[in-house]
């Protein structure tokens, strides 16, 4: 399997409580109809780590919502899907900037 994460921050204008609010309960739902979805995490932000050793990257950011798909294949036909476009549709209605990967886990523990 193969995920993609999305570092998602608020459009200017929106709270993040405003945020919060329609990622949960608009946009969400909306990614159960995406053909070859396996998984879908949204990743709320509760507080932030820092290290004295390591200087923090400079980037606010809402949430990091994680995609989960069989193969590249599966999320090519899901990007090119009524679906997803809808998704993303949504998506630019509240996210205001994104950074997104298609990550591959190399999981050492668990």
């Amino acid at each position: 399997m193969i995920k993609t994460i999305g570092l998602l921050a608020r459009k200017s204008g929106w709270t993040h409580a405003q945020f919060m609010k329609h990622w949960i309960e608009t946009h969400a739902p909306l990614a159960l109809a995406v053909p070859g979805l396996r998984r879908y995490v949204q990743n709320h932000i509760g507080d932030e780590r820092t290290r004295a050793d390591i200087p923090a990257l400079t980037l606010d950011i809402d949430g990091i919502a994680e995609l989960w798909f069989d193969d590249h294949a599966a999320l090519e036909a899901a990007a090119r899907s009524p679906e997803m476009q809808a998704l993303h549709a949504d998506g630019a209605l509240f996210i205001g900037r994104i950074r997104s990967y298609v990550v591959e886990e190399k999981v050492v523990v668990g």
